[in-house]
């Protein structure tokens, strides 16, 4: 009875050899065969077992074609092959080659690992309102263990983890959304008709994640915030690291520990970083909603593209396509020179410069195009050209031009625009706390500078939060806002309409002027 050699020790990275040789994807085929035959609880496999597995249209001709891709496998070390003795009723079938092959270590480890890699390349992602709810829940749930004496290892453990898990699945699907968010918007992977299609699902489920973004994700920075403010997820993480270091071995259990509260508080940091802003930094949540509102807009102007190109307006990106065909279609290379020439206009250079004495030797002796550069008459560059690299023209230089006009009419276009801005300072400046309702009517540059100081001071707004202070961005004006707890609205009347809002107690600086008025009361 002859056996089938050991094969000799493969490299480390030998199991992934088969990816880059010829009938790769029936290699792997092949081994997903072996690796779903492993989750039925079967361990051997025979080649006719493998035949039949494959798809039919993925099958060799013959059964020879399988064995000796198995063989390959198992001199790579993907798979082992044993003796086969089950089927053997006569002396001749000992001198036959007969093996069942079974998956190795190594080649198990191979496989999972590219089915890993296929999932992450494949992966949409998925922005998920169902995550932000169980956020919410854990968080709840950890204010209730922290309201305890001697909160519970087990369950404090647990609920952490499973915080970590929710919020962990949501930054993953959320990142991988908006990677196969913008393909889509960028038209690499996604057919026409499907796109438009699948726009109005995408822009609806845009809006849905968006609000509840917006509710859950300011409930979950009160909570978190609330947990911060009493000092009790320090003691809690602290329990959870000790809890998760129990099976560390005696000697190592301080370390384990150690490390273990430091991953926590990682982890923590990481949460709390997403849903929280600091130290002048928007929060991961604030940037992934205007993501995914800046995602409408840009899935409308792809719409509007793919409109104009059914429409028949011209489009660069068909053009090329078309002119790409052209040149498929060219019967040779002098139809396809000749294209080009058209299409593009360009030639190839035959001189430096023409002027008139060169147009007239070109009149008196015309050289054809189709002349080599050999044959042609040599071109002749001028010494002060070799010499000193610049050409110099005789004749009398260019006029400078007087710029004077333009600059003063660009400064006076400054210093109206520097007036204009000074008086809606002033109209804005308040002499003291007054109700946001009290500022009255506003024309357009004023109202303009009220909404990005407003938008500054709520930039800064937290959960809990009853007031907050904000400088513009050039430090010309403060702006100081405090919430009123009475539920009555504000309006602003402007050219462009009523701007209403929950009223507040507002305090607007003019920065400049208060420099000033210090600066003269020093002198």
């Amino acid at each position: 009875m002859t056996s089938m050699p050991e094969p000799q020790e493969p490299a480390v990275y030998a199991p992934f050899a088969y990816l880059a040789a010829p009938d790769a994807a029936l290699y792997r085929r092949t081994m997903q065969t072996f690796l779903a035959a492993k989750q039925r609880f079967a361990v051997h496999l025979r080649p006719e077992d493998v035949y039949a597995a494959l798809p039919p249209d993925e099958r060799p001709a013959g059964l020879e074609t399988v064995v000796k891709k198995l063989d390959s496998l198992v001199g790579w070390g993907n798979l082992r092959a044993d003796p086969d003795t089950a089927r053997v009723t006569a002396v001749e079938d000992f001198y036959r080659k007969r093996f069942v092959y079974q998956l190795t270590r190594a080649g198990e480890a191979a496989e999972e690992a590219l089915g890993t890699y296929d999932e992450a390349l494949g992966r949409r992602g998925a922005l998920q309102a169902v995550a932000l709810q169980d956020i919410v829940t854990q968080l709840r749930a950890l204010l209730v263990l922290a309201a305890e004496d001697d909160p519970d290892p087990a369950k404090t453990f647990l609920t952490l983890d499973t915080l970590s898990s929710r919020f962990a699945d949501l930054a993953d699907n959320a990142r991988a959304f908006m990677g196969s968010l913008q393909r889509t918007i960028d038209l690499y992977d996604v057919e026409e008709e499907a796109f438009l299609a699948y726009k109005d699902r995408l822009i609806q489920y845009l809006d849905r994640f968006i609000h509840d973004l917006i509710t859950l994700g300011a409930r979950i920075a009160q909570l978190i915030a609330e947990l911060e403010d009493r000092q009790v997820i320090g003691p809690l993480l602290r329990v959870a690291g000790a809890r998760e270091a129990l099976d560390a071995a005696p000697e190592d259990a301080e370390a384990a520990e150690r490390e273990a509260c430091d991953r926590w508080r990682e982890r923590w940091a990481g949460l709390s970083a997403w849903f929280v802003g600091r130290d002048g930094r928007e929060s991961q949540a604030r940037l992934l909603r205007g993501r995914a509102l800046g995602a409408i807009p840009q899935l409308l102007a792809v719409v509007r593209s793919l409109n104009e190109r059914r429409a028949g307006r011209s489009d660069r990106s068909a053009d090329f396509r078309t002119l790409a065909r052209w040149f498929a279609e060219a019967p040779d290379d002098d139809a396809r020179h000749r294209l080009w020439r058209t299409a593009f206009g360009l030639s190839s250079a035959r001189h430096l410069t023409v002027d008139a004495d060169s147009l007239a030797a070109r009149t008196a002796h015309p050289v054809p195009a189709a002349t080599p550069w050999a044959d042609a008459e040599p071109l002749r560059i001028s010494p002060q050209l070799r010499r000193t690299g610049s050409y110099e023209r005789r004749g009398r230089p260019r006029k400078v031009e007087d710029r004077s006009e333009a600059r003063r009419y660009l400064a006076e276009i400054a210093a109206k625009q520097a007036a204009e801005t000074a008086a809606a300072r002033a109209r804005l400046a308040t002499d003291g706390p007054v109700r946001l309702s009290a500022l009255g009517g506003l024309d357009p540059l004023a109202f303009g500078l009220f909404l990005q100081l407003l938008g500054d001071a709520l930039a800064t707004w937290r959960p809990g939060m009853t007031h907050t202070t904000a400088t513009s961005n050039d430090g010309s004006m403060e702006i100081r806002l405090r919430a009123l707890d009475d539920g009555t609205t504000a309006e602003l009347v402007t050219p462009g309409g009523t701007f209403r809002g929950p009223d507040h107690v507002v305090e607007i600086t003019d920065l400049t002027e208060t420099g000033r008025s210090e600066g003269d009361g020093s002198r």
